[in-house]
């Protein structure tokens, strides 16, 4: 089955839903073992990608990325155009929550000409590569002053048959109070939907503003691979 036709058979009301409510989403069986396994098989061929990054070396974790360049590989810019639009409803209900106007234009196209205007005209999926004792400290992915407020990983290989540990955190950094840890370990082709930087919670007097990063735990044998897509471009 075709990533589109997949990704058309997605009930897309509880994904928005979960995403609202949670700040994340998990959606299976989005790639299949042949998408995935192009995708960890084009880790080494350099022609796809703009920028390599060791994680070590800047203190991140350890492990290595590499930011695809522009035209992305179809499967990854099919992803990337269709997932977009679905999101922006919630988006920008975030934004009217948290008593800001709503920004975020419907197209991805529209939202990577924003991006273009300020100066960000790098493109920013990426795939990860995590060995034995890899990790991936808390971050967010914000790339620019343009950025949107929900991204995407997706799961290429098993946890449990191909690796061990690596599993996927969020953590929710709650306002005058302990932060909140989300501990995820989705299966081989999954896709998680969540939070970039900050999202709208309800509280007793309205909404307020929690921050939310990411991040990935120790693996501890095996090597771990994702993709991770994220809809705004980068300055550098």
């Amino acid at each position: 089955m075709s990533i589109t036709k997949k990704l058309e058979a997605i009930s897309w009301k509880a994904v928005q839903k979960d995403l609202y409510e949670n700040g994340f989403a998990v959606v299976k069986n989005v790639l299949d073992n042949e998408q995935c396994e192009a995708l960890i098989a084009s880790f080494n061929k350099p022609e796809h990608y703009r920028k390599t990054v060791d994680m070590e070396r800047y203190r991140f974790g350890k492990g290595l990325y590499k930011y695809f360049k522009y035209p992305l590989p179809s499967v990854i810019a099919q992803l990337r155009e269709f997932v977009y639009p679905k999101l922006v409803p919630v988006a920008n209900q975030w934004m009217l929550d948290l008593k800001k106007d709503p920004t975020f234009p419907e197209t991805l196209s529209k939202l990577q000409q924003k991006c273009r205007e300020n100066g960000q005209l790098l493109a920013t999926p990426l795939i990860l590569k995590y060995p034995k004792g890899g990790h991936n400290t808390l971050h967010q992915d914000l790339y620019g002053e343009v950025y949107f407020p929900m991204q995407m990983v997706l799961f290429l290989n098993g946890r449990g048959k191909d690796y061990e540990g690596g599993e996927f955190v969020m953590m929710q950094q709650v306002p005058r109070a302990q932060s909140k840890a989300i501990v995820l370990h989705p299966p081989k082709g999954a896709m998680v939907l969540f939070t970039t930087n900050h999202r709208p919670v309800r509280g007793k007097n309205g909404f307020y503003k929690v921050n939310m990063k990411h991040g990935v735990s120790e693996v501890h044998s095996g090597e771990r691979y994702t993709l991770g897509i994220i809809f705004h471009d980068a300055t550098s």
